[in-house]
């Protein structure tokens, strides 16, 4: 890794879009990087190092990590903390970093679920990995039915007071989960700052009843009437949302031919009759499929930030692009609907 010295560009904030996590005092920026596949010891320093330069550079100043993001698990936190240390620790005061704890960790009945135990012990070892005092933000990442509910928010408000973390956050709670939970904090005088489901044009379960919520309530509305901000991950759908896969051909390399979180299978003529036509609307915009899909999740004023994966500099910069489009218009709204399908990734 290069030794060169890193100093941030003098107009990292000129256009870069911040948005209020629900009715927090925080903003984050309309696209925040997370680091869980390509910040693992698979990626060279030097690319991480790249990119995180350059999505400062841009005014991306939310970074999003998890106690098991690699591989292997942990790794991707000690990269992230061996930059931090050599590039933005003069900065650190203009980062929002979050971490996660909630899936399978360590072994043992310890190391993985929603218990005090877990949670409290990894963000500590969270903590060492990145080489910080607190994080910002720090996620219940799953509920866990086998715990109490009271137990999972009282450590998350254990990690607040105890200024181990300055806001609690879950994520993947359903609907009337994220009203317990707020519910709970709310008890303890923590206030749950924020949400972090899956959305995308391919997976929209937070619009509609069928993720839990009473009276047909959507994990949307729910945030909205409890004022708690949204952030969203896979907003591509694992990549089915990008140009990658539009010849019908998979890449070598692509997380398709690769199978992990998408398998072949998926290239389907339904997938690509609906990606077709959707970046055929992409292109009538001046944008790149990906473009459009972040920018069609950024119509909804209760999505405060979408977390964006990058693998090199150039893809980075290709999505943070999607900003400088103008908003969706109603008719491209319209045109983009019946191709937008739930289920489509899955």
């Amino acid at each position: 890794m290069s030794d060169d010295l890193y100093r941030a560009s003098d107009d990292r904030y000129a256009a870069m879009t911040y948005r209020r996590a629900g009715r927090s005092g925080l903003d984050l920026p309309a696209l925040s990087l997370g680091l869980w596949h390509n910040f693992g010891d698979t990626t060279p320093a030097d690319t991480q190092r790249a990119i995180l330069r350059r999505a400062f550079d841009l005014g991306v100043t939310h970074f999003d990590l998890a106690n098991n993001y690699g591989p292997p698990y942990g790794s991707a936190e000690e990269s992230f903390g061996r930059h931090l240390a050599k590039d933005l620790r003069p900065y650190r005061d203009e980062l929002v970093i979050s971490s996660k704890a909630g899936y399978d960790m360590w072994p043992g009945p310890y190391g993985d679920g929603g218990s005090r135990k877990y949670l409290l012990s990894s963000l500590d070892q969270s903590l060492a990995r990145l080489g910080l005092d607190y994080v910002d933000i720090f996620y219940s990442h799953r509920p866990d039915p086998s715990v109490p509910i009271e137990e999972t928010m009282g450590a998350l408000h254990t990690a607040v007071t105890s200024g181990r973390a300055l806001y609690a956050g879950i994520s993947n709670y359903s609907p009337a989960q994220t009203r317990e939970a707020r519910r709970v904090l709310a008890e303890l005088g923590t206030p749950l700052l924020i949400h972090q489901p899956s959305y995308s044009m391919f997976n929209r379960h937070v619009e509609g009843p069928g993720f839990g919520g009473p009276d047909g309530e959507s994990l949307l509305d729910v945030v909205g009437d409890l004022g708690i901000g949204m952030i969203v991950f896979s907003p591509l759908a694992q990549g089915l949302l990008t140009d990658r896969y539009l010849s019908g051909e998979v890449p070598a390399g692509s997380r398709a031919a690769v199978g992990h979180f998408l398998r072949p299978d998926k290239i389907s003529e339904t997938y690509l009759a609906r990606a077709r036509a959707l970046n055929e609307v992409a292109a009538g915009r001046g944008q790149s499929l990906a473009q459009l899909a972040l920018s069609w999740l950024l119509r909804d004023p209760r999505v405060t930030s979408a977390l964006i994966g990058a693998s090199s500099v150039a893809q980075l910069e290709n999505n943070v692009a999607a900003l400088a489009a103008p908003p969706l218009t109603s008719d491209e709204l319209a045109a983009i609907e019946p191709f937008a399908v739930d289920g489509t990734a899955r």
